[in-house]
């Protein structure tokens, strides 16, 4: 393999209706080294189907403890060295919301904010998710090697993340304390938001409410691959693919100057 490095993340708002749309199709020419899938809303064993599965890659699950729901899942091409589910908390591991393969100087993890129905307790939810999730990147901070968090982060960081920002002001995904919380995790924590590394500008998100504002442009950016510091000067290039819709999410696309190895 040569140097680059690419990651790609998506919430699939289920992977059978995923698939169906056709996306593992376009993943296998797409070059993919680590897949980070999130909203997966399946157990492993009902996924033996082809339709699932590509070529040369091992993948690793892990699911929430009702079906239908939340889970996340990593596919790779490459053996890690380790695979860590969960983060250790209820409403994260309830929901199947965490899994990290670990190589050698690296970590590829696949995130779902959990929480992001909208409604009042779901929003409970979330802060307390964000909360706990705060305290374990603090420790995760703290050990020697990088991480790339390729995540469903159900929120936007700034104004240049929503097409009709002023209107979406407090609004869940949007909301002051959700910005905080980001804006502390790009800040003072140091972590860097890969795809803003590539593209200053706005105009370019990862979901939609529905049809007609996804025809109009008229998106949030809540899809992240979050990056540590050490990455940052590894990042090569980035997209959002929107050419094809596979679920009510864009896939994020990134390419990092980094060799896997265990």
């Amino acid at each position: 393999m040569g140097l680059f490095m690419r990651v790609v993340s998506a919430n699939l708002d289920g992977i059978k209706a995923a698939a169906e749309r056709g996306i593992f199709d376009w993943l296998a020419g797409q070059d993919v080294d680590v897949l980070c899938l999130q909203n997966v809303q399946a157990y492993e064993y009902e996924l033996d189907g082809l339709e699932f599965k590509l070529a040369g890659y091992e993948r690793y699950f892990f699911e929430a403890w009702e079906p239908g729901v939340g889970g996340v899942a990593i596919y790779t091409r490459h053996q890690p060295k380790a695979v860590i589910r969960g983060l250790g908390f209820e409403s994260a591991d309830q929901n199947g919301c965490y899994i990290q393969i670990d190589f050698d100087k690296v970590s590829v993890a696949s995130l779902l904010v959990a929480g992001a129905d909208g409604s009042a307790d779901g929003q409970n939810i979330k802060y307390k998710f964000l909360s706990d999730y705060m305290a374990y990147l603090v420790k995760q901070n703290r050990k020697r090697r990088e991480f790339i968090i390729g995540g469903g982060w159900q929120l936007a960081h700034n104004k240049l993340d929503v097409a009709n920002w002023r209107e979406a002001l407090e609004q869940p995904g949007f909301s002051a304390p959700e910005r905080a919380w980001l804006e502390e995790v790009l800040g003072s924590m140091g972590f860097v938001d890969a795809y803003r590394e590539v593209d200053r500008e706005g105009g370019r998100y990862t979901w939609w409410s529905n049809d007609h504002e996804r025809s109009q442009e008229l998106g949030y950016r809540v899809d992240y691959q979050l990056i540590t510091q050490g990455l940052r000067h590894t990042v090569q290039s980035g997209g959002i693919y929107t050419n094809k819709e596979f679920s009510s999410h864009a896939p994020v696309i990134m390419d990092y100057d980094w060799e896997l190895s265990i």
